[in-house]
């Protein structure tokens, strides 16, 4: 006889592993990850206060079983989490996505092969059978970027090329810190590093286990021959296998971060100006949330005259929309109210560009934050709101962070002509 959800929560594991949310046909709905099964998944089914539903909300109310797999770390839990998604395909895991929007971790064919991330639509492009492994799909781009970041510090991998045959390679800066074993100064031969890899596709296919025991019978036979420098690498990457620190994994809120689509290349932008004297435009790009700052611009605002910030807005969106080659976003940010949004709106459908637009405006106490949107279909301007509303603390990072990537420029334009620049 199946427990009710209530006798189920008081039976669930404190620990890290994956969850499966399951309905009254047993259709799995929802897969998750957790670093505490018991705290994670029982947080679900307490009262919701918030007006505005996530999806996973929306699945506790049809979810009558739970199914929970326990795992030794929280990485292995995300890697467990992306192969049940690519199992089971849940309707509350990609719902408003598709699988382009996905990242997978794919493993070259080279020599020396390469980790990279790569998304769906590109995946879908290039094939699977063009890399030798792939796995996802991943929904959170943070957590599996953290995860890579851990396990190159036990199994350094490389994205570098070997030098050139008759060549002296030069050590790259990740050989310095440790993260490339040595392709780049050649340091290493193909069979020692795809060792490593070899080690690293165990890891994704669950087998930590295994990976201990192996490396346990190195450092004991380097020892019995006297390699204690090999012996010590063993020691020194079983002692990180068996205390993976990826607690950051996970994030400190819910298991979604910033994972729909409309927030892959998120774009905020800001104008700084004092009586419009040495005014200037700035745009930063968050993508999956992140901030991106290779990626940021600078604007000198060169055709508008005066305080008027919603005309050197249109300069700003009329020059940047002029750069193809930068990509295209797919939300913009603008720091202010309706003048500024219809402005974009206008520069957008004059540049024959399709992207929605927020505006993050002080509300009328200035206490809290006041989404605006430009459009005239209700149904859309709500969904956009209901998303703003979501990742509220995301568009507050994207604005502040334009914010002050426009204060600095304009700062040190100041200076400048102060010193007579």
């Amino acid at each position: 006889m199946k427990l009710d959800i209530k006798s189920q929560l008081r039976l669930l594991p404190q620990s890290p592993g994956v969850y499966l949310f399951k309905d009254a046909r047993n259709t799995v709905v929802y897969v998750g990850k957790a670093t505490n099964l018991k705290n994670r998944v029982s947080s679900y089914f307490k009262k919701n206060t918030n007006d505005v539903k996530r999806p996973i909300e929306e699945a506790i109310e049809i979810v009558t079983d739970i199914e929970t797999i326990k795992t030794g770390t929280v990485i292995e839990a995300l890697i467990l989490e992306a192969q049940l998604i690519k199992e089971y395909w849940p309707h509350f895991n990609v719902l408003g996505k598709d699988n382009k929007t996905f990242l997978y971790v794919a493993i070259s064919k080279d020599i020396y092969p390469k980790i990279e991330l790569i998304r769906g639509n590109d995946l879908e492009r290039e094939g699977e059978k063009s890399f030798a492994r792939v796995y996802g799909p991943f929904v959170s781009a943070r957590a599996i970027r953290e995860a890579l970041r851990i396990m190159r510090r036990i199994f350094p991998y490389s994205s570098c090329n070997p030098p050139s045959e008759g060549k002296v390679g030069k050590a790259c800066f990740n050989k310095h810190i440790g993260l490339c074993p040595g392709v780049c100064d050649g340091s290493i031969t193909p069979t020692a590093y795809k060792k490593n890899i070899r080690h690293l596709v165990q890891f994704f296919e669950g087998k930590r286990v295994d990976i201990l025991k192996e490396l346990k019978k190195e450092m004991m036979l380097a020892a019995k021959n006297e390699n204690f420098e090999d012996a010590a690498h063993a020691r020194n990457k079983i002692e990180h296998l068996e205390h993976i620190q990826d607690v950051s994994v996970i994030t400190q809120d819910h298991d979604e971060t910033v994972n729909h689509p409309l927030f892959a290349r998120v774009e905020g932008y800001d104008i700084s100006n004092i009586s419009g004297v040495h005014a200037v435009g700035s745009m930063v790009v968050f993508l999956d949330g992140e901030k991106t700052s290779s990626q940021y611009r600078k604007f000198s605002i060169k055709t508008v005259e005066g305080a008027n910030d919603v005309a050197m807005m249109d300069e700003v969106l009329t020059r940047r929309f002029g750069h193809a080659e930068w990509g295209m976003p797919t939300l913009l940010l603008m720091d202010g109210g309706l003048p500024q949004v219809n402005r974009a709106q206008s520069v957008l459908e004059r540049m024959g560009v399709d992207v929605p637009i927020i505006g993050l405006a002080k509300g009328p106490t200035r206490k809290k934050v006041e989404f605006v949107v430009a459009t005239k279909k209700a149904n859309q301007r709500q969904q956009l709101i209901q998303l703003a509303r979501l990742h509220e603390h995301i568009l507050v990072a994207v604005r502040d962070e334009s914010h002050r990537f426009a204060k600095n420029f304009y700062q040190a334009k100041h200076r400048k002509s102060m010193l007579g620049g």
